[in-house]
């Protein structure tokens, strides 16, 4: 299992256990947090590279490879996740690079799979 499938089948996995409990306030953050990265007065391109930068200067992992799956999945650019990469960089400070080099692993990842389904 490479990395995205293994991070995508986790992730599932455990959202499916989570959501399984039938918490109510579980539940309505969870609808929150997908209804806020669909197209509104901002595209989806745009809400997936702010929350892309805001998960790089928070430090989570699995919210950068989350936003990376579905930025690539919204059709950006690697020179457009670069320039994503550098604003995280500027605001987060020096502790952002070793999230950085996991998010360029993520990125090549994506873009290596793709080129593996032709």
């Amino acid at each position: 299992m490479n990395l995205i499938e293994e991070f995508n089948a986790y992730r599932a996995k455990m959202n499916d256990k989570i959501l399984g409990e039938d918490n109510k306030v579980i539940k309505r953050f969870f609808n929150l947090d997908t209804n806020t990265y669909a197209s509104g007065e901002l595209d989806v391109k745009t809400k997936e590279m702010i929350g892309l930068a805001c998960s790089m200067v928070l430090r989570c992992d699995d919210c950068i490879k989350y936003h990376l799956g579905k930025s690539y999945d919204a059709g950006l650019k690697k020179e457009e996740i670069f320039e994503v990469f550098s604003i995280a960089l500027v605001i987060g400070g020096s502790i952002v690079i070793p999230h950085l080099r996991r998010a360029v692993e993520y990125w090549e990842e994506l873009t290596n799979q793709q080129l593996n389904y032709f």
